[in-house]
């Protein structure tokens, strides 16, 4: 395998390089050809890389920087004064063909702003769009898009964030023809508004996707599609929710298993299943939301991730790198957008 670069803002996120470097250093191990650029304040790298054995050491480079994107900069703010951030400056190293992908923990707004102006859209795209994967029953992956990028799109925006979620599951996936639904208030074809109206309109004179028809909010964990398509607004809502929820069931399980002496007791007869159970409900197993639709690959990992989530990122911009993620939506898009033409 060939050696590939990635780019890490190693101060973002509400730990900063407390997490990013110990998982870094993670990453090295499980993929002999990595290397990875951490950037940020050398100082404080420096500390979590002290005990790291030299061949990983060798695969380490160090850009200082003591200027970080906070968490309550305003994207515009951050894009305009933040200009030697740790942020900013992995993104570059994307843009100058230094690193195949980038990382960071940090503030989201900034991050999508700072990739849309320094990385561009991929040609016939117009917005970039953030999908996450979900579980599901089946223990397939579902891919929900868009996250949050933008609150509000046309049928044509919609169009192409199916196009790319497509090809993002046939790239991280491996899966030939996945089946693709728009998020809707019903499955019959008279429902929804205008502009998912004619997304739908769109994508079933499109051969090239497997467009399977509407969805609704509670089939979005079923595993009968592999790709959601909804608009920022609706998907942020649904991403957060989603979230919350899965906190209240794994407090409420933890709380209804240490209720009386029976219920302990048989409580650690099951702990073995009781244990897999939360692990498939733990978040940190799909942490890594990609910024797709840009000529360089972005990961954007939870503010508060702990080192095995963000590793996750880290595995995930490893993959879509591998895959050459963004030349596969172009050529893919191009295609299909000549077949419509025509």
């Amino acid at each position: 395998m060939t050696s590939l670069t990635l780019a890490l803002d190693a101060m973002g996120g509400d730990h900063g390089p407390h997490v990013t470097v110990p998982a870094a250093l993670r990453a090295l191990k499980s993929h002999s050809s990595l290397k990875i650029i951490l950037v940020g304040d050398k100082t404080e790298i420096d500390v979590y890389l002290r005990q790291a054995e030299q061949p990983l050491l060798s695969r380490i480079e160090v850009i200082h920087t003591d200027e970080v994107v906070s968490m309550s900069d305003r994207p515009v703010h951050a894009l305009r004064t933040r200009k030697n951030s740790s942020m900013r400056l992995s993104i570059e190293l994307v843009r100058d063909g230094r690193a195949a992908a980038c990382v960071s923990a940090g503030n989201t707004g900034a991050l999508m702003a700072m990739a849309k102006v320094l990385l561009k859209t991929l040609p016939g795209v117009d917005r970039p769009a953030l999908v996450s994967c979900l579980p599901s029953v089946t223990q397939k992956p579902v891919y929900l898009l868009d996250l949050g990028a933008n609150i509000s799109c046309d049928s044509e925006t919609l169009f192409q964030f199916a196009v790319m979620g497509s090809v993002l599951c046939e790239a991280v996936d491996k899966k030939s023809r996945p089946k693709v639904a728009l998020l809707n208030v019903g499955t019959e074809e008279i429902k929804g508004n205008d502009q998912v109206q004619q997304a739908a309109q769109i994508l079933q004179n499109t051969d090239q996707i497997n467009y399977t028809g509407f969805i609704e909010g509670d089939e979005i964990y079923s595993g009968n599609v592999d790709v959601i398509v909804c608009d920022g607004f609706v998907g942020n809502i649904t991403l957060k929710t989603s979230e919350g929820i899965a906190k209240l069931l794994v407090h409420q399980l933890k709380r209804g298993l240490t209720q009386g002496f029976f219920v302990r007791f048989l409580a650690k007869l099951i702990a073995p299943r009781i244990q897999a159970v939360l692990s498939q409900m733990n978040p940190d197993h799909y942490n890594g939301a990609s910024l797709i639709g840009l000529r360089g690959i972005v990961v954007k990992s939870h503010g508060n991730a702990d080192e095995t989530a963000y590793l996750q990122a880290i595995s995930l911009a490893v993959t879509e790198a591998q895959r050459r993620l963004p030349e596969m939506i172009k050529d893919r898009l191009e295609s299909i957008l000549l077949d419509i033409n025509n």
